[in-house]
């Protein structure tokens, strides 16, 4: 399979994480609508969102880096976005609304890591 988003998690692509746990990863986006806008992702490869088994738990990851990135941006809005057809590997979107300015994805990737 040629999916880049296994190719990350298996550390073949580099990325800048913001969380893992046993199930799922977090990582920036390469082409953020805003700074901190990050993927969601199982670790084990599914098709659609709605396939993962644990959905609850997918979900509960997200939460937990939505609040980290309200608190990391001072923002109350963070858009959740599922759409499924840029790459073929479960994901979901979350992005950060704010005006903040970064000089670079490590910097925002540490921001977001010291809220979880």
């Amino acid at each position: 399979m040629d999916c880049v988003f296994c190719k990350i998690i298996e550390g073949q692509i580099p990325s800048h994480k913001i969380y893992e746990d046993e199930n799922f990863i977090a990582f920036l986006d390469i082409h953020p609508q805003k700074p901190g806008h990050s993927q969601v992702i199982p670790k084990k490869h599914y098709r659609w969102v709605w396939d993962v088994p644990n959905l609850g738990d997918y979900f509960k990851a997200c939460g937990k880096i939505a609040k980290a990135m309200q608190k990391a941006f001072q923002t109350d809005m963070v858009q959740s976005r599922i759409i499924g057809d840029e790459v073929l590997h479960a994901h979901i979107w979350l992005i950060p609304m704010h005006d903040h300015k970064f000089k670079n994805m490590e910097d925002i990737a540490t921001k977001i890591r010291e809220n979880l």
